[in-house]
């Protein structure tokens, strides 16, 4: 919550309409709770916060225009039975009773800012500068038109954010976190175990007969769930993107040709070179220099003669374009490895030049890269024809056409995957190859049904995915024959599981009796293995999770038993050493940890502050009036 309040002015559409900003507050809010303030008060005001009532057309406008910027935000329009849908009808009201509150103190605490302070903060705003750097008053009216407010609107709204924000920060501007927590949560994160370890595996529970029928069956029924048959439901698939209808052999080898001549930078790695540059006041300085350096000086001596130091003159490993003045740029590529320049008077000023180490350049040709070119460029110009397109499959799909009608007319691929089950995998239990990772296809059409109509889904980078359902075959019990092979083998597991357990057990309370980790191993043939350096959440093919967890629940010095990554896999482990991370409040993260933990201390007195204020003002929604903007019966719940 008061990170965005905080932020209230780091871009212009935040400071226009708060937008995201003041929507953590809508956290509160819903645990503060709206149920008990619906009551009826005036016909024509949605809501009333302190002595300030807000009419059914001021939130309508307000209502509309969140509304629109969700729908930009989104990539497409929303609907009001979408918005209710998602719930953001119930979020914008928190939102605007947030910030309805904090105008209402702002008004008790009787705080202001003067048009001169506000003028000079949207002078001063960068989004508002032209290309000469300075305020342009014409891209101030074009942004904030385009955002749809008037001057004097936005005027009004910046004045209220920024009125907001001065309480936030009153509030909670100076919230300190506690060494304690610091030095807590470093240690969670960073302590390091070291331990030695028997793994045992199946092998080691020993030969297990196959079940009986009667153990097999009698262990089917006692977890016939396992077993069940998910929902699977078959789907068809169609995709437009730029790649999917580009015809990279209908580009000319002369366009392509042309292309790689106009871009021919961008098919190799420019040359780079080790670059010291000493800088001189005047030419005269510099030409001293040079005859120093001239009679045997060398260029350290010389640096020390002017008291500077290495990383005054480094400019490091760079290419021509990474050096701003095209004068030294071009001297300093003029020279061998190890030469030294005359004196150059580039634009700040007259330097001497010292190239070191030089690293060659590459440059492929246009036949190494003439079917990336051309699929490039075919891309591009399929770009330009995925609108057109789209809405020829939105025609077809109106027009009661199913998507593979709809390819097959327009002369397009579609795929169609029989059987996909919520997890993406097929009737053999594996993922379903070809099936999209992005964007999410399989949990929309598990929520819709045979021959709905479904909305296109956007992929990243443009394009659309059409998804049709063509049949849904429901969860079921399977029967015992269908999966005899599955539940003989987790029979198997379980028993090897049993005996590893009991055999782990037996371990453990020898080791506790003080047997050594390396005679155990001894009686089983084993050797004893030992990792370092173990650390909190972060497993390795040798540790698996579970034994990591374990592992730190133990004392240093004690031994424990843990599973592995599977049941048929057991730990018997003793931790040897424990490290405890000491805290360095300076480091990058400590500051890092310091400044996500100060955000949450201070959200949460902002949030308690303004709970308090909503209970002292009082606030009241009329549900009747606020049904007539967002439709349906009371926001969403």
């Amino acid at each position: 919550m008061l990170r965005g309040i905080h932020k209230a002015s780091s871009t212009w559409l935040g400071k226009a309409i708060m937008g995201l900003i003041m929507g953590g507050l809508i956290v509160s809010f819903a645990i503060w709770g709206i149920g008990d303030i619906f009551r009826g008060f005036g016909a024509n005001s949605v809501a009333k916060i302190g002595g300030t009532e807000i009419s059914i057309e001021q939130f309508r406008q307000y209502y509309t225009d969140q509304l629109q910027r969700v729908s930009r935000q989104i990539g497409r329009p929303i609907t009001p039975d979408q918005a209710r849908a998602a719930g953001i009808d119930r979020q914008l009201l928190g939102q605007l009773v947030a910030e309805t509150t904090l105008d209402e103190q702002a008004k008790k605490l009787r705080l202001g800012l003067s048009n001169e302070d506000i003028a000079q903060r949207i002078v001063s705003d960068e989004n508002f500068r032209g290309p000469n750097g300075q305020f342009d008053r014409s891209r101030f009216e074009q942004v904030i038109r385009n955002a749809g407010f008037t001057e004097g609107r936005y005027v009004t709204e910046q004045r209220n954010v920024l009125l907001r924000r001065q309480i936030a920060q009153s509030i909670s501007g100076d919230v300190r976190v506690p060494t304690t927590m610091l030095t807590a949560i470093n240690q969670f994160q960073n302590e390091k175990r070291t331990i030695e370890y028997i793994a045992l595996t199946a092998a080691q529970a020993g030969d297990i007969p196959a079940p009986t029928p009667e153990q097999l069956s009698k262990y089917f029924e006692e977890r016939k769930i396992l077993f069940r048959a998910p929902e699977y439901r078959k789907l068809t698939l169609l995709s437009l993107t730029p790649a999917d209808i580009a015809k990279p052999d209908a580009i000319s080898d002369a366009d392509a040709k042309a292309f790689y001549e106009q871009n021919n930078a961008s098919f190799g790695t420019p040359e780079k070179r080790e670059l010291r540059q000493m800088s001189f006041a005047t030419a005269e300085e510099a030409a001293a220099a040079q005859e120093k350096l001239a009679k045997g000086t060398s260029w350290s001596d010389l640096a020390k003669e002017r008291a500077l130091k290495e990383s005054d003159l480094d400019l490091g490993v760079v290419t021509k374009a990474d050096i701003i003045d095209p004068t030294i740029a071009d001297a300093a590529f003029a020279l061998k490895t190890g030469e030294t320049s005359a004196p150059v008077k580039g634009a700040f000023g007259t330097v001497i030049l010292q190239v070191g180490k030089i690293e060659p350049g590459t440059q492929k040709t246009y036949d190494e890269v003439a079917a990336q070119i051309k699929r490039e460029l075919a891309e591009a110009r399929a770009r330009s024809e995925l609108g057109a397109l789209r809405d020829k499959i939105e025609d077809e799909r109106a027009a009661g056409s199913t998507l593979a009608e709809t390819a097959k007319k327009l002369n397009l691929k579609s795929l169609t995957f029989d059987a996909v089950d919520r997890a993406g995998r097929g009737l053999d239990g594996q993922p379903v190859a070809g099936l999209p990772k992005t964007p999410d296809v399989i949990t929309p059409a598990f929520t819709t049904d045979i021959g709905v109509d479904s909305e296109a889904l956007q992929i990243q980078g443009g394009g659309y995915l059409w998804y049709d359902v063509g049949g849904i075959t429901r969860a079921r019990d399977r029967t015992l024959e269908e999966v005899k092979d599955q539940v003989a083998a987790r029979w198997r597991d379980d028993e090897a599981a049993t005996r590893l357990q009991a055999k782990t057990d037996d371990m453990l309370a020898k080791l506790k009796a003080g047997t050594s980790l390396a005679d155990l191993a001894k009686e089983i043939g084993f050797t004893v293995g030992s990792t370092a350096g173990i650390q909190r959440g972060k497993p390795t093919p040798q540790t698996p999770a579970k034994l990591i967890d374990a592992v730190f629940k133990t004392p240093k010095g004690a031994p424990g038993v843990a599973e592995g990554d599977t049941p048929t896999q057991r730990f018997v482990y003793r931790v040897i050493d424990v490290v405890e991370p000491k805290l360095d409040e300076a480091s990058p993260e400590t500051k890092q940890l310091s400044s996500t933990l100060q955000n949450s201390y201070a959200d949460d007195i902002i949030g308690e502050y303004l709970g308090k204020i909503q209970a002292d003002i009082g606030i009241s929604i009329n549900q009747q009036a606020l049904s007539q903007v967002i439709g349906g019966g009371t926001p969403a719940q």
